[in-house]
């Protein structure tokens, strides 16, 4: 297997393809691709938010990626530097699963983001993904809840 790597600008769209063929309910469009792989780019330069680890795919491309929008919280004994993450893709092609990849670029992930001070870090797990969580310390937490919010619509009358 080769080694994850730290994630640059330049493997943006490979990460968002990956995101989108192999967690997203319905694949994006080529317009939010474009997108998608524009904002990750800025966000994955140095001061961005996005950490990022991939493993190079043989025959191009990347074949998994595990990404982390890193934010502030406000601190506290158990986040001293008010530092989170939400883990937003851990990816694998198909055709490269079942050989560690996932659990080695996220393992990559996560040590980085222990050296930046992260203490504080969530997921939203499918039931198939869960145990690879688990196995990396992840826990379930009954009291985490979601929510989506569209802006209403104002009527002009």
């Amino acid at each position: 297997m080769t080694e994850p790597r730290l994630a640059t600008p330049v493997d943006a769209a490979e990460i968002t393809r990956l995101r989108s063929e192999n967690i997203l309910s319905e694949p994006l469009d080529e317009a939010w691709l474009a997108a998608c792989a524009d904002q990750l780019a800025l966000r994955l330069q140095d001061g961005g938010d996005a950490r990022a680890y991939v493993i190079d795919a043989p025959g191009g491309g990347l074949s998994t990626c595990a990404l982390g929008l890193v934010h502030a919280v406000l601190p506290a004994p158990k986040y001293p530097k008010g530092l989170a993450v939400r883990i937003h893709t851990v990816a694998t092609d198909p055709a490269h699963r079942r050989r560690g990849h996932a659990r080695a670029a996220l393992a990559a992930l996560l040590d980085h983001l222990e050296r930046d001070g992260v203490t504080l870090y969530e997921l939203y797990a499918s039931a198939g993904s869960a145990p690879l969580y688990e196995g990396l310390g992840f826990a379930a937490d009954p009291a985490l809840m979601r929510m989506t919010r569209f802006p209403a619509h104002r009527s002009t009358s």
